[in-house]
């Protein structure tokens, strides 16, 4: 069972985060997709297990699974920052 006191904290906590909101989703996008363009480029092995099913695999150098996991983990680090920062100075 609640107690009433805890509605009241609830209440009284003053906000201090920002709400989530879809501006920032283009930017981790286009990092992920540039990243995507350019990891499987330089891994040293990225067709080494199975393909990954993208459409256009001549651009995307035809990446494996763990190259393509790679190359998205790769552009939420650098679109995330991005994301934070900009966010930061205002722009978002």
């Amino acid at each position: 069972m609640m107690s009433s006191i805890l509605f009241a904290v609830q209440s009284t906590v003053a906000k201090t985060s920002t709400e989530w909101n879809w501006s920032g989703t283009p930017y981790i996008i286009g990092a992920c997709v540039l990243s995507l363009l350019i990891i499987p480029r330089i891994v040293r092995f990225p067709h080494v297990g199975p393909k990954m099913p993208l459409p256009f695999p001549e651009v995307f150098n035809n990446p494996s699974v763990g190259a393509f996991l790679a190359s998205m983990s790769v552009g939420h680090l650098i679109g995330i920052p991005a994301v934070l920062g900009l966010t930061n100075l205002g722009v978002l």
